[in-house]
């Protein structure tokens, strides 16, 4: 089963030192492009996200987003008193500076960041934690590439059936549309009331014939739609093998518009043109 590169999953787990939560999003990229975004306290935990990323997904550009939210109700305060004196000396020598300074109002010191803290957490449970909830929000976002690659998958097989139809049909329709060919030149000649020459009217509609042969055209855009559907059915990171195959498909497409001789067959080139664009399109989001 093939997969896509657009997903996105969000887990989250509270515990007793708090609440972690996961952001992952996925898009489309040619490369493996992964994009950390962890708290400071969480740093270390990256090299471990980025070979989980690397052992799970092949292609896409992601975005990990880790958010930390401290449990401090019930946890004793504690006062940083190397940082308040620090920050009371700061005070006071800005006060020497001032005629009436104002008197220092403890609960401000008790407001500057870092002077007041609660207890310590306990950084290696924290990441711990932090890493088994990662893997099953990865979990959770391959799942999610993976319902999207099942109906991308559809609806290019829906598209590989219109143009199995369209070559069937244009295969069917060539010999008529030589004879119809073969009836205008009669007629004209007809029209201008000269004599034919049987031999030269058998060679000019050979070489229409030969000019306008597109049954090789037709075999490799069946051969390649066979390749198309083993593709989609093996699965992996098949992205890259069917963007070749639909240039190879736009490629036979084109050597059919420019072997049209007939209404009918014009059409048909364009239509398989449209469908094979359409293919083109959600191949692009295939991992």
């Amino acid at each position: 089963m093939v997969h896509s590169m657009t997903a996105f999953a969000r887990v989250e787990s509270a515990g007793t030192q708090g609440t972690l939560s996961w952001e992952l999003r996925s898009v489309n990229s040619r490369y493996l492009e992964p994009h950390l975004r962890l708290p400071e306290s969480f740093r270390e935990l990256e090299g471990a996200v980025r070979e989980a990323l690397r052992q799970g997904i092949s292609r896409g550009k992601l975005e990990c987003t880790l958010r930390f939210i401290e449990e401090s109700a019930g946890k004793p305060l504690q006062v940083n008193r190397e940082r308040a004196a620090q920050l009371v000396a700061a005070a006071e020598t800005i006060a020497s500076l001032i005629k009436q300074p104002a008197a220092l109002n403890p609960l401000e010191v008790l407001a500057w960041p870092g002077v007041l803290v609660a207890d310590a957490a306990d950084p290696q449970a924290l990441n711990t934690q932090a890493l088994a909830l990662f893997k099953q929000g990865l979990q959770e976002l391959k799942s999610g590439r993976e319902r999207e690659g099942s109906e991308l998958a559809r609806l290019i097989s829906e598209r590989l059936s219109a143009i199995e139809s369209d070559v069937e049909t244009l295969r069917e329709q060539v010999p008529h549309m030589l004879a119809t060919q073969r009836q205008k030149v009669l007629d004209r000649f007809a029209d201008m009331k000269a004599e034919l020459d049987p031999q030269r009217l058998e060679q000019e509609m050979v070489m229409l014939a030969q000019k306008s042969d597109v049954a090789e055209e037709l075999d490799r855009l069946s051969t390649h739609i066979l390749e198309v559907r083993r593709v989609l059915k093996s699965g992996g990171a098949a992205g890259r093998r069917l963007d070749f195959l639909m240039q190879e498909l736009n490629r036979e497409a084109n050597t059919l518009g420019s072997k049209a001789f007939d209404p009918r067959s014009t059409q048909a080139a364009v239509n398989l043109k449209v469908l094979i664009e359409q293919m083109r399109e959600q191949v692009q989001n295939i991992e």
